[in-house]
């Protein structure tokens, strides 16, 4: 008691006693003989109380961010919690991040580089850079990117939705052949009826999509083909957009040794791109989580 004395000790000092003797003492008299405001011995308090406070919020951070392999900055963390029913801002998640040292990949602007064929006139923009659509299946979009290891090449050609930007189905090959993209539109058929009506399939002017056998079969299925207009990379932003999201979050990031291992590597990232990287336009929910609890409501 004698600690609480007057002129004794800083205000801080003189709440963590009380704190301690409050159990023994009525609040009132320890603030009075310590000569501290009410106020004053709960800032200090609250202020004691934040580090235990955010310790499990720190954990959780952690945790997400390891599992999403440092992928997920403040924002997408921030809502992770709030998925997991962890209450706690933005701002608040963003401090903490800096605290733990946790940063997060950024995405770096690089030179898009996929397989493009000759100019043709074989389909006009249905598109015209409208990406958004509020139902599965009206709007897919589809082009080819290269990756190379070891003097190797690999590329990947899939087809993503609007909707959601689901990658709906893919194909990973050695070389960039016209099997590739059949193989790819057989996936992606087998997840729709026998004909459909209103789905447009754009992509850019490459040869692939210029090919009569590739027209028919889209027209077999009762698909409408669209195509960007020459040399504008913009018509098809949303396919670019996935190929600088995967080249950043997965290829510039990691090493690779042979072009098998980037190929194990890619369809475990398009698995965990559909189904448990979460977007905040799809109200904090995976590309696939987003299609299902949309379909539920309808």
């Amino acid at each position: 008691m004698e600690s609480l004395g007057t002129g004794r000790g800083t205000s801080k000092q003189k709440a963590q006693v009380v704190q301690e003797l409050r159990q023994k003492y009525p609040l009132k008299a320890l603030l009075q003989l310590a000569g501290l405001p009410r106020s004053t011995f709960y800032y200090y308090l609250h202020q004691s109380q934040k580090p235990a406070r955010y310790q499990m919020v720190k954990e959780a951070i952690v945790a997400i961010f390891n599992k999403n392999k440092k992928r997920y900055g403040y924002r997408r963390i921030t809502q992770e919690l709030h998925n997991n029913d962890i209450c706690v801002n933005h701002k608040t998640v963003r401090k903490l991040m800096k605290q733990l040292g946790l940063v997060c990949h950024v995405r770096e602007r690089r030179k898009y580089n996929s397989y493009k064929g000759e100019v043709g006139e074989v389909a006009p923009n249905l598109l015209e850079r409208h990406f958004k659509t509020n139902e599965p299946n009206r709007k897919w979009v589809t082009d080819v990117t290269e990756f190379k290891v070891n003097d190797q090449k690999l590329y990947l050609s899939p087809i993503i939705d609007l909707f959601n930007g689901e990658v709906v189905s893919y194909n990973l090959s050695h070389h960039p052949n016209f099997k590739q993209v059949t193989d790819m539109l057989e996936g992606a058929f087998r997840k729709l009826p026998d004909k459909v009506d209103d789905l447009i399939l754009h992509s850019d002017q490459g040869w692939q999509y210029q090919m009569k056998l590739y027209q028919n079969l889209l027209k077999a299925k009762g698909i409408t083909q669209s195509m960007s207009r020459k040399a504008t990379c913009l018509d098809n932003a949303v396919a670019e957009n996935f190929f600088g999201l995967l080249k950043t979050e997965l290829f510039y990031l990691e090493k690779f040794s042979s072009i098998d291992q980037l190929e194990k590597a890619i369809a475990e990232y398009i698995d965990y791109y559909n189904n448990r990287r979460i977007k905040l336009k799809l109200n904090g929910l995976s590309p696939v989580q987003y299609r299902i609890q949309t379909v539920r409501v309808a």
